[in-house]
């Protein structure tokens, strides 16, 4: 009887032990899932789609197999902790995450083992959200989605959320979803050709702000360590006109992370709470989400992505897939590509202080493989392509 009364105290004592031991190996991975309400709606040229803002949930509840094949990869994958982008928050009580644990990862598809991830995050965003102003200059004020502060039909759709099986520190985590474009230090400030004027006019421009969703800088505890997760989502750097308004928009978003993790050039950075700085020094991190932009393909300016991956404090190891190569055989960069259309987009950046790269990859199965029913098409799960790293801290 003694035995069967300590044993309880045993286990919860091992299981603090195990809490508080660094893993040797850490995967994180970033996907972009395409679970926003578009997705869920049909297409038809012309028409403006009635978005009525809860189309994942609903989705959710009708055993989607969509988006059983997006939970089936990260099964198979099995990162510890995950970045989703383009998963709608739909409300405060963040239903729709917990809906996708409960009902889809937290039970076997195919087969694949059941993943569990006890901790998560997903704070507000600026798709959506409404602006007084002109920012497409068509003349009228106002008008959603086009002059949102960030591209979307109700506030959080496109969103993002961070998924962990260690624990979040909340408290400390820091966004940057209301800094400002015009405080950033030589701002790529886009201008009318036609012209020769901003394009936004004062008033805009004074208050527009950066991130296209938000900037999160996330500390989750791993043991005894503290991984920081940069994670954000800027703006596709198309849909506009020759003043290239996302295409700047996207390289400054670009932009914010590489004087975040740079001394002496992150001074003029604010925090939603005003606090001023970058990331203390010698913290280990890993900048991730999909950034929407490449150094050798599509239309980003790709001195914001360039300037990133060869920043002294990152590390590149270059995921890659061979269904990628296979997929565009022509194209010498395909190994890398992380998106359909053909471009590398999503990344998993870890700081080289603090951390060592063991492996990564890109999930992209060849069209011989089994696997492949999982990303044969857009409607198979997503037109992205989930992104891992495996390090060590």
């Amino acid at each position: 009887m003694l035995l069967l009364a300590i044993l309880p105290l045993l286990i919860t004592g091992l299981s603090m032990a195990n809490e508080t031991k660094t893993p040797q190996k850490l995967r994180i991975a970033t996907f972009n899932v395409s679970m926003e309400a578009l997705n869920y709606l049909p297409y038809v040229k012309g028409q403006v789609p009635s978005v009525k803002g809860n189309e994942l949930s609903t989705q959710l509840k009708n055993n989607h197999q969509q988006i059983r094949n997006i939970a089936e990869i990260i099964q198979r994958v099995n990162p510890d902790i995950i970045l989703l982008n383009e998963f709608d928050r739909e409300d405060d009580s963040h239903q729709a995450i917990k809906r996708f644990l409960s009902k889809y990862l937290n039970k076997s598809q195919q087969g694949q083992t059941a993943i569990n991830f006890p901790y998560f995050y997903q704070g507000p965003v600026n798709t959506g959200v409404p602006t007084p102003f002109d920012l497409n200059n068509d003349k009228v004020k106002g008008d959603s989605p086009n002059d949102n502060y960030g591209f979307g039909y109700f506030p959080g759709h496109f969103g993002m959320v961070l998924l962990s099986k260690y624990p979040i520190n909340e408290k400390d985590i820091r966004t940057f979803q209301h800094f400002k474009w015009k405080d950033m230090p030589n701002a790529l400030k886009p201008i009318d050709p036609k012209t020769n004027k901003p394009w936004y006019n004062d008033e805009a421009w004074n208050n527009f702000r950066l991130s296209s969703k938000s900037h999160w800088d996330i500390p989750v505890t791993i043991g005894n360590k503290t991984l920081h997760v940069l994670a954000s989502h800027p703006t596709p750097p198309v849909f506009d006109g020759p003043e290239d308004r996302n295409g700047k928009r996207n390289h400054d978003e670009i932009r914010l992370w590489n004087d975040y993790i740079t001394p002496n050039k992150n001074d003029y950075l604010y925090d939603d709470n005003g606090i001023k700085g970058g990331i203390a020094p010698n913290s280990a991190f890993v900048i991730m989400g999909d950034q929407n932009a490449s150094s050798v393909d599509g239309d980003a300016i790709k001195e914001g992505i360039t300037d990133l991956l060869a920043h002294p404090n990152i590390q590149d190891s270059k995921p890659g897939s061979k269904g990628g190569k296979a997929h565009n055989p022509n194209n010498p960069y395909s190994k890398n590509h992380t998106a359909h259309w053909g471009m590398r987009a999503d990344y998993v950046l870890p700081s080289k202080n603090l951390i060592t790269i063991i492996n990564s990859g890109v999930f992209w199965p060849l069209p011989t493989d089994d696997e492949f029913r999982l990303v044969k098409d857009r409607a198979a799960s997503s037109d992205h392509r989930l992104v891992w790293v495996d390090i060590s801290l």
